[in-house]
């Protein structure tokens, strides 16, 4: 799998304005990703699991943004989705794996490190780790697999999952990793899983060209924290764009953040 650089060119696709779909689009870091691709000559389809949120992102981006309903636990929502984009649009050049939950039984002021008491392997509902896995693994794979066919009519495409370093297990396997104690079956464990997913998409994707890479926006102000991270969701989104922006001789199979570079897995 090639390294990661900067350097590639950015993608064209004979002049026409490239096609970008980005999951969970509406708010946080996948707004500011489809803000960002559409300043670099994307049009971008704005998924969101409510549609009334994802036309008030689509107008808040401007003309070249649209609101599609995609609900990535929902296999009606994401076929109407591709046909959508197949019968407007003819292909999907980007495709950013954006969407994702962290919990889904956090309690209102209860810290990280106090969720992650109440999600060791020992006492962790099956429901709860069920409930998140479906949005950040399940999910990831059913968009990919109807999406496939679209972005198989680009030139030039290219898929990008966005994952986080809490997932990498060469991070939590080091004892002085300050936030080992935190990782668990639920939210960490799922980024993991996304990690596998993006390296086998990567292997049976590259015959065809197909980049796939996953990058870690880092720990990001946004709802999926509770806004207690530390960087902007301009810093958050910046990965995600940068890799979607590379050229076909970009690299495929990657983990990278935008500070830290390649991450280990």
């Amino acid at each position: 799998m090639g390294k990661v650089s900067s350097t590639d060119k950015q993608i064209n696709i004979n002049g026409d304005r490239p096609i970008a779909l980005v999951t969970g689009a509406n708010q946080g870091i996948g707004l500011q990703i489809a803000k960002d691709l559409v300043t670099h000559g994307f049009t971008v389809l704005v998924g969101s699991r409510n549609f009334e949120r994802g036309e008030t992102a689509a107008k808040e981006i401007g003309q070249h943004a649209h609101a599609f309903q995609l609900d990535v636990t929902d296999q009606a929502s994401i076929t109407a989705a591709a046909k959508r984009i197949g019968s407007e649009f003819g292909r999907l050049d980007v495709l950013i794996q954006n969407a994702a939950i962290s919990n889904t039984s956090k309690q209102p002021g209860q810290s990280v490190e106090e969720y992650a008491k109440t999600t060791r392997p020992s006492n962790v509902s099956i429901n709860e780790m069920r409930a998140v896995w479906d949005t950040n693994v399940f999910g990831v794979l059913a968009v990919y697999q109807a999406m496939l066919p679209l972005l198989r009519k680009s030139p030039q495409a290219r898929i990008v999952n966005v994952s986080s370093g809490a997932g990498s297990l060469t991070m939590n396997a080091n004892p002085t990793n300050g936030h080992r104690a935190i990782f668990g079956p639920v939210y960490p464990a799922s980024k993991t899983a996304l990690n596998a997913l993006t390296l086998a998409m990567a292997i049976e994707l590259e015959p065809e060209g197909i980049q796939v890479n996953a990058v870690s926006p880092g720990f990001t102000k946004t709802n999926l924290n509770g806004h207690a991270g530390t960087e902007t969701v301009e810093e958050g989104a910046a990965e995600a764009v940068r890799v979607a922006l590379l050229g076909p001789d970009g690299p495929t199979g990657t983990f990278s953040h935008a500070k830290l570079g390649t991450l280990p897995w």
